[in-house]
């Protein structure tokens, strides 16, 4: 199942908002990311139909297995990326915003590679 940048960024947003909060809602999501209510409402009415979240009775919002999965991986991306970043001397809030923009286009291979390296 292919999920675009935005869906990624929203799965991951959950996530983090889970292990720092414990709940989440909608609202919590699009504060936390700068976006408009409306335009996260259709992102996570695609993230739902594609079973990625689930939103109960009173609103909150939980990761599936498979939306887990992602955003686990994801937010990987993030971290491993960002510290690269760092120790190559580029400033965090730049190594911040440079891994959210590779971390969704990056290849695997790549990825792995650098994870490797870091490691090292």
């Amino acid at each position: 199942m292919r999920i675009y940048e935005s869906g990624e960024m929203y799965l991951e947003t959950i996530f983090e908002l889970l292990r720092k909060n414990g709940t989440v809602r909608s609202v919590d999501i699009v504060a936390e990311m700068g976006f408009a209510k409306s335009s996260g409402s259709e992102s996570l009415k695609n993230l739902k139909e594609k079973r990625l979240i689930k939103v109960d009775k009173e609103g909150f919002i939980s990761l599936t297995e498979d939306g887990a999965s992602i955003a686990k991986t994801i937010y990987e991306r993030h971290i491993v990326l960002s510290d690269a970043l760092i120790k190559l001397g580029v400033k965090s809030e730049t190594a911040e915003k440079d891994a959210c923009r590779i971390e969704h286009v990056i290849s695997e291979e790549t990825f792995e590679a650098i994870k490797n390296f870091v490691k090292k």
